[in-house]
């Protein structure tokens, strides 16, 4: 076998078993962080398509039941749809992430010195000395060998496989809770008002999604709020513009 990726290799202190139990918070708040980042995607998502698709009806008609009749369905069309591609998509990684798992249980089963000498190789590769190498992978081997090969050959770890099913949940519930917003502004609005201030509404709603984005993931607040707003005032308009054209040209 070969290295794939980079291992996390924790520092060898005297006390292998605190060092063990130290990575569990980080790697469990790394997971807590994809969970929120996969929200505010999805909430993106519902916000701008919902948006666009009421804005551009409105934009044709002032008829508060078909507005309604096509948020309706963009936005359980849209949650079904983000429900699906990511339970694919997560049932793919996970399924991967078990053959992975089950082939390193089999190896090691099979050749646990060989396995060990590999580990070691691992860690020289990456510029430790020999000896510290080996110490390394003899003293992770103590702890878990699965664990130790997993992180060392592919950078994951067993409970990093996440249910296919939680991440279908969280998307749908994202995308449901972005979408309401748009869909609700421009329902309960006279009619009057609704477009622009709908408008704001979501714009206002995407810069704080975009400033929440960035903070998790440490980039520049302005560039990314100014990527969601711009992205999602050209969706506004472009739909907004279509479905006017159409209603004066009576088409609708």
């Amino acid at each position: 076998m070969t290295s794939i990726a980079p291992a996390r290799i924790a520092p060898v202190t005297p006390s292998v078993d605190t060092a063990a139990d130290d990575r569990k918070p980080a790697e469990s708040h790394a997971g807590r962080l994809n969970w929120l980042r996969a929200g505010v995607l999805g909430a993106n998502d519902g916000i701008v398509s919902v948006a666009a698709l009421v804005v551009g009806v409105a934009g044709a008609t002032h008829s508060t039941a078909a507005i309604a009749a096509a948020g309706t369905a963009g936005l359980v069309g849209g949650a079904i749809s983000m429900a699906l591609g990511e339970y694919v998509s997560v049932s793919s990684q996970s399924d991967s992430q078990r053959t992975l798992i089950a082939r390193e249980k089999r190896e090691l089963l099979a050749d646990p010195v060989g396995e060990l000498e590999e580990l070691a190789r691992l860690y020289e590769n990456q510029g430790l000395a020999p000896a510290t190498a080996r110490q390394v992978a003899v003293e992770f081997t103590t702890i878990d060998p699965v664990r130790a090969h997993l992180l060392a050959e592919h950078n994951i770890a067993e409970d990093d496989v996440v249910s296919a099913w939680h991440a279908a949940w969280v998307s749908a519930m994202a995308f449901t809770l972005g979408a309401l917003l748009p869909f609700l502004a421009i329902l309960l609005l006279p009619e009057t008002v609704r477009v622009p201030v709908t408008f704001a509404a979501v714009l206002i709603a995407l810069a704080a999604l975009g400033a929440t984005g960035a903070h998790l993931g440490g980039s520049p607040k302005p560039r990314a709020i100014a990527r969601v707003v711009l992205g999602g005032a050209a969706a506004l308009f472009v739909t907004f513009a279509i479905g006017s054209l159409l209603g004066t040209s009576g088409v609708v």
